[in-house]
């Protein structure tokens, strides 16, 4: 009983080593290029290396840190260099998906969709804008999942995880500005479309709100308002 219960322990601290270290990440609280050192972080959750370890190894398939040669590892910086192609390839995924959504979508799909565009509102409301980019990931993924493709699905996921600290860089914006809108509109519009199952709407729509966010956070970055973050890729030591 005594060591079901350790292992119990052992598996739950590298779970919530994991989702504080990927939170922080996201929320942009661990800025891109902050050294993660394990143990600090060790004692932080106040528990050994191992499963600090683990968190790190899990957060690097995410690509959300990087481990470099010299057995360092950071917050995975933020590479606008490559921002143009990571839009390319998730304005692809978001058309493929929803167009597939609107023309496979059954009763149950749409209930999904509708359900997961309300926790979004909801998170808006509160203004917590790690709630809120994982509401906006959630709906897309319930738009993805209506398609039955589960290739593009996994495809999609990991893009919209990859984007999701320029999401948050994109709703501060907005707050800051009161420039653009929070992309609600644009939800309810994608979920008709689907509804409807207008496919060439709803490609149309999902190309859009791409744009939509691409624009935001393009004006974001001309302000220079985040110089003080590194942005180019790490240089292993």
């Amino acid at each position: 009983m005594d060591e079901i219960e350790i292992k119990r322990a052992k598996g739950t601290g590298a779970k919530f080593a994991y989702e504080t270290i990927r939170d922080e990440i996201l929320s942009l609280a661990l800025r891109p290029g902050a050294l993660l050192d394990e143990t600090s972080l060790a004692e932080r959750f106040t528990m050994s290396r191992s499963p600090v370890r683990e968190a790190l190894i899990r957060l690097a398939g995410e690509y959300l840190v990087v481990m470099l040669a010299n057995r360092s590892t950071i917050v995975a910086p933020i590479d606008v260099t490559s921002f143009p192609k990571y839009i390319e390839a998730l304005d692809i995924a978001q058309r493929m998906n929803t167009r597939l959504a609107a023309e496979l979508r059954t009763d149950a799909d749409l209930k999904a969709i509708a359900q997961r565009q309300k926790e979004f509102v909801a998170a808006v409301k509160t203004g917590d804008h790690l709630a809120m980019s994982e509401g906006n990931k959630l709906f897309h993924m319930a738009i993805a999942e209506a398609g039955k493709n589960p290739y593009l699905t996994a495809f999609y996921e990991r893009l919209l995880d990859q984007g999701r600290r320029m999401l948050h860089l994109h709703f501060q914006y907005i707050e800051r500005t009161h420039d653009g809108y929070l992309l609600t509109d644009e939800h309810v519009e994608m979920l008709e479309a689907i509804r409807a199952r207008d496919i060439n709407r709803a490609d149309a729509l999902a190309a859009a709100h791409t744009r939509q966010y691409r624009d935001n956070f393009l004006t974001f970055m001309r302000e220079n308002y985040s110089a003080p973050m590194p942005l180019g890729a790490p240089n292993a030591a």
